[in-house]
């Protein structure tokens, strides 16, 4: 398919292009903080009455900050946050949630809230956030410059990198502004271990040069100054561009080649584009292979949007619309990924972890959970996606228009697949057979390890500790009966493994599926490994299914 939609692309293209596309004026720029990674939007622009915040409101989650939101002082929320491991919620005038539970938000101002973001991206491969960042110089300047200082503490403590990330919408006085604000106040940032580099420089994004509309008035001159001068305080530079940048038509206004080829790396926003997979894909073949070329040609690294689609416009499909759009940017040659956004909730476009059901949104509100469609997903769902996605981009698991991630993690009454879709790790493995392929859901996918080196292991990360009792192992059907000497073991830290089931021979046959079912005592355990010491039908461990039950 992928060859298919390439050569369809290739043929309607002009030979410039396909000579850019397949023979790149220079190579894109080393693995980094950005190039190589998942970047993730955080807004961190919520607030609550009473949360100590500055700002001292109701910010961003009503229309009138001054009071709390309810049906009637919505603003534009369309999702409503699954609430259950924040510390601390904050009442809101809606009714009850229809479960009973008081309808109740979080304050980005917590930090406990900021580290539970955090948390959440480490666990769900999420390595960088680029912080939002709107003119400081207003009524929100403390409170956005407190959040600069609470997403550096969460970075650093959960091992994710960040970088600012200005969105000039609106700021009449721009031009000197945000140079006074890098110096006075967010270079000091830079100081941090967790602050972005890339090609040894210290990351700053600039979202709003060249669109088309009144809230973005800059010149060109006035924009190419700016990114120079960051250039020149040794930044490297991103740009958030309008997706015509490469045209100057539309949304993009004309004359501004040189501001956009004046960036270290080019990110076009998406969000409003497309709301369906044929939408991704038309994107795919008139704007994303030829801004890969225009970047491949120009030395500017190319980091494209993906978005989970917004719950209240019933974009997502359960997962399939973001998959397409991953599937398109790692097939274009991606440099790297930016998700829009990890926490709006305001604009329902978050990953963040979100209402599953009908039973966590407030009565009678007509918020949609994420199982609008009629397809039961789990509240961190688009955060497993992503760290899916993110696995796709970094070669981890082979391209596929075919979405891996399951939309629930086990079913609570021992029959569901407590691995399925599952973060993994390995010991090694050969070409492109990786661990991830254990989870993926697709028996004809598997893991095999660097050859004629035993032992070997593969494991999976449940995401939390659980009551496992059950293991069943597996390999393409079609292939010949063997024999495997494994171990089951199980960790909670994922450092200290103990058997749950020793070394034994395994014998994985056709006629009964080639399938081995492990059973042993309940045992509580975060993490799954199996060890692989022996192989009568080839020199490596292998493996192309491995489910962990309850019982």
């Amino acid at each position: 398919m992928t060859s298919a939609m390439a050569g369809s692309v290739l043929a309607a293209t002009s030979s410039p292009l396909i000579s850019a596309l397949t023979n790149p004026a220079s190579a894109a720029s080393p693995a980094g903080d950005v190039v190589g990674k998942i970047t993730v939007g955080y807004q961190g622009w919520f607030a609550c009455a009473g949360d100590g915040s500055p700002i001292n409101a109701w910010w961003h989650w009503s229309q009138d900050w001054s009071r709390p939101p309810s049906p009637t002082n919505n603003g534009t929320l369309r999702a409503w946050p699954d609430m259950r491991e924040y510390a601390h919620g904050y009442q809101t005038a809606y009714p009850n949630l229809n479960n009973g539970q008081p309808a109740t938000l979080f304050s980005s101002y917590d930090q406990q809230t900021v580290d539970t973001h955090f948390g959440w991206m480490r666990d769900n491969g999420c390595d960088t956030a680029a912080l939002q960042r709107f003119n400081p110089t207003g009524g929100e300047g403390p409170t956005r410059d407190a959040m600069a200082a609470k997403v550096r503490g969460a970075a650093e403590s959960t091992g994710r990198k960040f970088y600012i990330m200005y969105d000039v919408s609106g700021w009449a006085n721009m031009q000197p502004e945000i140079k006074s604000d890098w110096t006075s106040k967010m270079s000091a940032h830079t100081s941090s271990p967790a602050y972005a580099r890339q090609n040894g420089k210290p990351v700053v994004c600039i979202w709003g040069f060249g669109y088309n509309d009144d809230n973005h008035p800059f010149s060109a001159a006035a924009c190419l100054d700016v990114i120079n001068w960051f250039k020149g305080q040794g930044c490297y530079v991103i740009g958030g561009v309008p997706r015509e940048w490469r045209t100057g038509t539309g949304g993009s206004r004309p004359g501004f080649g040189d501001v956009y080829h004046a960036l270290n790396m080019i990110s076009p926003w998406m969000v409003g584009a497309i709301s369906d997979a044929a939408g991704s894909d038309a994107i795919y073949q008139d704007i994303n292979v030829p801004d890969q070329a225009d970047c491949n040609a120009h030395g500017i690294d190319y980091q494209p949007c993906v978005l989970p689609g917004d719950v209240s416009g019933r974009q997502r499909r359960h997962g399939d619309f973001m998959w397409r759009q991953f599937y398109n940017m790692v097939r274009v040659g991606a440099q790297g990924i930016y998700i829009s956004m990890f926490d709006e909730y305001n604009e329902g476009n978050q990953i963040a972890k979100t209402a599953e059901n009908a039973g966590m949104v407030p009565a009678g509100s007509g918020l949609l959970a994420l199982d609008e469609d009629g397809t039961p997903c789990s509240s961190d769902y688009y955060l497993r996606l992503t760290a899916d996605g993110g696995r796709m981009l970094k070669g981890q698991i082979a391209l596929t228009p075919n979405r891996p991630t399951q939309p629930v993690v086990g079913g609570g009454n021992g029959n569901g697949d407590l691995a399925a879709g599952r973060a993994t790790a390995e010991s090694s493995h050969t070409q492109n057979y990786a661990s991830a392929n254990v989870v993926d859901g697709d028996a004809g996918s598997y893991w095999e390890s660097a050859n004629n080196a035993f032992p070997q292991w593969v494991q999976v990360d449940l995401g939390s500790a659980a009551s496992i009792g059950r293991v069943v192992l597996k390999l393409p059907s079609s292939w010949g009966a063997r024999g495997q000497t494994l171990a089951v073991q199980g960790s909670t830290n994922g450092s200290s493994f103990s058997n749950l089931s020793g070394p034994a021979a395994r014998t994985f046959d056709p006629a009964s599926g080639n399938a081995v079912t492990v059973t042993f005592s309940p045992t509580t355990a975060r993490y799954v490994r199996v060890t692989v010491t022996a192989n009568t039908g080839w020199p490596a461990g292998q493996l192309s299914g491995m489910e962990v039950y309850a019982t």
